[in-house]
Parts: structure tokens; C-alpha cells; sequence
């Protein structure tokens, strides 16, 4: 894999120039202290370098520069959990207490470079010490969402081989009727008030530990993080980022998608078990010295959102188009937002409409980004750039971003193809490094000279991009990715259930839903549907992460296959999409 980047290239995928920006309050500041240490690399004029950690060369310069006073005096990290409690930490703060986690994960459980965790916890503060310890030790980091039932951390858990797993009360028992079949799992770390038999006490142990550690060194291609993403059939994959996909790569791009400097507070709602978590509350704001503000939000709802925007001096606002929906349905008239100036939306498509309604009540736009788990961010509307309703703005910075066919020759503008990613000759740092112990679905990724997302879209003359859909059948809802495949799979469990098809479904709120078509078995019949439906909706809410359950179903006679038997979901899809 080739990381050098060539002069020529950079300049032509550098689209836009820097903003001449100051540090408000700090008029001598340029807002680039670490980021310009790194000016003549996206200039290409100096090789990437061959060894980077984020927490040693990012993280711990934002706490020199803190020190020495050239830093607004706003937190690194701002937490509240909308019950009185709040927690403050300097970059300086931040490091001392992730040096204390890294030795609690190196002595307290004899992790080593290279070990792998599974971290599952809410939107607390310890979710972000695990995460920065880790860098700090060389440990990959694995996160999942809290949603996760008992069999899908078993498959995480055997997939991944982790040594170690951190999570809360609430799944503790989850993992503890699991496991048993992880031979690979040494230690279990709760984050809870109490204690659990078999289990140390994650607080209790990073708290007796020395604040002595010396961060690990790390090639720029070491792996820093999987994340588990789903698939049409099988298993949900393991994505494999590294230090320089992850950690380097705000460093040469992205520079505009959140426009932030050292005096901005960025608040992002996505869950801690998704990539644009570790994007928007982690590497990309800190890249900049900004201050990340995270609310425990149990529930994501539109007064406590609007509450908090108002009382808080947020900067920017990052959420999923469900959030913006789900707030434009309230009278903002009665909301005086403190500080808001930018708002970002991804992980699905936004109705123009929307954007439409939050822009009238608001006066703000709403800067529409697009990526995927394997590329991060590759298409991005940003800030001073003209907005067109639909679109989701134009290829960031060092990627080279096409309409392609299924030979991999690039389509002319307007012409519906497959959205691709050039990765040959030279790969974008900012796309994965592979699926971990699946080459052939690694291969399967390309194309040609491209790395294929799977999605369809066009470009127009102006370089703008639109997403007409998924090639395949991920189901995108409320920026969740949902594969049929575990779907199906729970519902064909149910003793009423013959066979079943699962697609998306078009809905107001979340974009899309999923739907199941249901064939019943020949020994079940059911006089109440309703309540045949509520029952298949429970089943599949506690055989896997109930996020996933179906939303809609339709009792069918048969499915409609090919002649091979192969079931015809995009038949079904374009059934529900009104495209027959």
C-alpha cells in the first residue's frame, strides 16, 4: 500500500483554500498550531511520516501549547449528563488521567501493543479515557453500541479474539452468559459504582495507578481501531483502520467539514459504537485543540437537544438527518440557541425539505457529509460553499471520487453510476486497511483503480454529488446500517416464520425502516395478525441489537425469486419505494 502522495496530486484534489481564520480573543493565533506543523506534507512536499501516534504528537502538543498559555482557556472535554453532574478536562487534564488508564490496561490486565478490546459503553467520560489510553498503548480499540444483545457481543467477542472487554452494568450479565465460549478473553472491566464478581472495577483500578507512561511508538500503518460493520449476507465485517486513517488523516484533509479552531465547542450525538463518533468526537475536533461536548443523552429527544443549545455555547452541532427531522417539528420560535453557527449532517441522506424548514426557523444551513465506515468522510458540503438541496457536496480534499460503471470506467456528469474511491496508483489514507481475516471481501471492494461503496449517485458538471441509494441491500435507518441478513436471520428463529425477506422501507422521521415480508410456516396459523406482528417485533428486539427489529411487516403468500431460488429483495424494495 503506497502512502506517498505526489506534489501533482495533492494540488489537484486541494480544492479549497484555507480560510484566514483567528482564535476569537487570541488575534495573533493562527488557528493551525499542531495542524501546521504538517503544511508541507499536504503541500507534498515532505513524505507522510512513518511513525505517528495521535495521543503523543496531537493530543499531548495541544497540552504544551496549553501550558504555555497560547490556548483559549475552554475545556478539551466537556461532559454533562443532564442531571446536575459535568466533567471538565484540559488537554493537560486528559492526558494525565489516559496515562493512568493506559498503565491500568498494560499492568492492571496485562494487555500488550498490539492486544485487542471491546469497548461498549454509553456517551460517559470513561469511553473517551479507554479511547486515548489505548493510542497511547498500541491497543485496538473495537467499540459497539449499547444496543447489542447477548449473542451479538459472542460474535464480536470469537470474531475479534479480544483479551479484554469494557462495559457497564446494564450488558454486564450479557457478556457474562458468553463468556465462557471467548477463549481469547483474559480480562472484564466494568465502569459501575459497585463491584461484580469476575470483573475489575474500572475506576478502582485506573485510580491506584501511577500517572507514569511513556506512549508506545507506533508505525503511521499500525492498526488503531475495528469497527464491526454489517453486511447483505453473512456476519457484520471487521473493518480495520489505522493510526493514519484514523489519526493522521485530519491532519492532511478534512480541514473544512467542521471549520473549527482551539475557541469552537463541537457537539456530536452519533453514538459511541459508530465510526462518526471516533470522527466528530475524537480525531477531527482535537486535530484543531477544539473543545468536545457530549451529553449522556439516554434518549435522543428533540427538548432536552433544543435545551441544551440553548444553555451550553455550542459552536457546531454534528447529528444524523433523524435529529434535524425530529427538531424542525418544534416550534423554534421558542428557542434562543447560545452560540450555534454550524450545523453537519451524515450518515444518510437529508430531504431537502428539511434543510428547508431548519434554514427558515433557524437562519443556519445544514452542511450535508458523506462516507462510510471503510472510507471515513469522502464527499462534504463545506462551510462558504454554495449549497444545492439534494446534494451532498463535493469530493473532500486527497480523494479523487468518481461515478463509475461495472467495468470501472468513470462516468460522465449526470450519468447514475456506482459513487467510487480512486485507490490505485496511490490509496487515500483515510480508507481502511482491510477486512480483518476476510481477503476475499477485502478484494471484493475493488474495482479496477477503485474502491467501490456500493452506493449509486451521480455527479453533476459543478462536481457536486447526489446518493440515489444502496447497490446492495444495507438498510440505512436514522444513520444506523442494518444488513437483512441478521435480520432474517433472528426472524426465521420464530416457529411462525417459513421464510422471510427483509428491505428498507421508506419512512418521515428516519429516512427509511426496516420492513419484513413474511411467509408463515404450513403448522402455524394466526388469527391475529396485530398480535402475530408485535411478537416477531419482540423476537427479533432480543435475539439481536434491537435497533434492528422491523418496523413494518407484510404477511405474503410467497416471495419472488429468480430461477435459481434466490429471493428478489430489490424487486420488494422497489415495491415499497413505489419504483414498479
Amino acid at each position: 500500500m503506497k502512502l506517498l502522495f505526489k506534489l501533482q496530486t495533492l494540488k489537484s484534489l486541494w480544492t479549497l483554500k484555507p480560510p484566514n481564520r483567528t482564535f476569537r480573543g487570541h488575534p495573533r493565533l493562527l488557528a493551525s498550531d499542531v495542524y501546521s506543523q504538517y503544511e508541507s506534507v499536504r503541500r507534498g512536499e515532505q513524505e507522510i511520516p512513518k511513525y505517528f501516534n495521535f495521543a503523543s504528537d496531537v493530543l499531548d502538543k495541544w497540552s504544551e501549547i496549553e501550558k504555555a498559555g497560547k490556548r483559549p482557556s475552554n475545556p478539551a472535554f466537556w461532559w454533562i449528563n443532564g442531571k446536575g453532574e459535568e466533567v471538565k478536562w484540559s488537554f493537560e487534564e486528559l492526558g494525565f488521567l489516559s496515562r493512568k488508564v493506559a498503565n491500568a490496561l498494560t499492568k492492571g490486565c496485562g494487555l500488550q501493543k498490539g492486544d485487542r478490546i471491546v469497548v461498549i459503553l454509553p456517551r460517559i467520560p470513561e469511553w473517551w479515557l479507554v479511547n486515548v489510553a489505548c493510542m497511547r498503548a498500541g491497543i485496538v480499540l473495537i467499540p459497539g453500541i449499547s444496543q447489542l444483545s447477548a449473542k451479538d457481543i459472542l460474535y464480536r467477542l470469537q470474531a475479534s479474539k479480544a483479551a479484554c472487554i469494557v462495559t457497564d452494568d446494564t450488558l454486564a450479565p450479557a457478556v457474562d452468559s458468553v463468556a465462557s465460549e471467548c477463549q481469547f478473553l483474559k480480562s472484564k472491566l466494568i465502569v459501575s459504582k459497585g463491584s461484580r464478581e469476575g470483573w475489575l472495577n474500572f475506576t478502582d483500578l485506573y485510580k491506584n495507578q501511577s500517572a507514569d507512561h511513556s506512549c508506545v511508538k507506533t508505525r503511521i500503518r499500525d492498526s488503531m481501531s475495528i469497527f464491526f460493520t454489517s453486511g447483505t449476507t453473512g456476519s457484520p465485517k471487521m473493518t480495520e483502520h489505522s493510526q493514519g486513517s484514523l489519526g493522521f488523516r485530519p491532519l492532511l484533509s478534512e480541514r473544512y467539514w467542521l471549520d473549527l479552531t482551539p475557541s469552537d465547542v463541537i457537539w456530536n450525538t452519533a453514538d459511541t459504537g459508530w465510526i462518526m463518533a471516533s470522527l466528530a468526537c475524537v480525531f477531527d475536533p482535537w486535530v484543531f485543540g477544539s473543545c468536545i461536548f457530549i451529553h449522556r443523552l439516554p434518549q435522543i429527544e428533540s427538548a432536552t437537544i433544543l435545551n441544551t443549545l440553548c444553555r451550553f455555547p455550542i459552536d457546531t452541532l454534528v447529528g444524523a438527518p433523524t435529529l434535524f427531522r425530529m427538531l424542525v417539528q418544534n416550534d423554534l420560535s421558542n428557542y434562543k440557541f447560545m452560540n450555534l453557527k454550524h450545523c453537519v449532517s451524515g450518515g444518510e441522506p437529508l430531504n431537502p425539505e428539511v434543510m428547508a424548514q431548519w434554514k427558515s426557523k433557524t437562519g443556519l444551513d445544514i452542511h450535508e457529509v458523506y462516507g462510510q465506515t471503510e472510507t471515513v468522510l469522502i464527499c462534504s458540503v463545506f462551510k462558504g460553499m454554495k449549497i444545492k438541496p439534494g446534494s451532498m457536496g463535493k469530493a473532500a480534499p486527497f480523494y479523487d471520487v468518481q461515478i463509475i460503471d461495472q467495468n470501472a470506467n468513470i462516468l460522465p456528469p449526470g450519468q447514475q453510476g456506482e459513487i467510487a474511491v480512486r485507490s490505485k496508483p496511490i490509496r487515500p489514507l483515510g480508507l481502511f486497511s482491510e477486512y480483518v481475516d476476510n481477503p476475499k471481501k477485502t478484494a471484493e471492494s475493488e474495482r479496477g483503480d477503485f474502491y467501490v461503496t456500493g452506493d449509486r449517485g451521480t455527479m453533476d458538471e459543478d462536481g457536486y454529488f447526489q446518493f440515489i441509494g444502496r447497490d446492495d441491500d444495507i438498510i440505512i435507518s436514522s444513520g444506523y446500517r442494518i444488513g437483512p441478513f441478521e435480520v432474517e436471520s433472528a426472524l426465521i428463529e420464530h416457529p411462525a416464520v417459513a421464510e422471510t425477506a427483509v428491505v428498507s422501507s421508506p419512512d418521515a422521521l428516519r429516512g427509511e425502516v426496516v420492513k419484513a415480508f413474511v411467509v408463515l410456516s404450513p403448522t402455524f396459523s394466526a388469527s391475529d395478525l396485530e398480535s402475530l406482528t408485535c411478537d416477531l417485533q419482540e423476537h427479533v428486539k432480543k435475539t439481536t441489537a434491537p435497533y434492528k427489529y422491523p418496523r413494518k411487516v407484510e404477511f405474503v403468500q410467497e416471495l419472488p425469486k429468480t430461477v435459481t431460488g434466490k429471493i428478489k429483495r430489490n424487486e420488494l424494495r422497489n415495491k415499497e419505494w413505489g419504483r414498479m
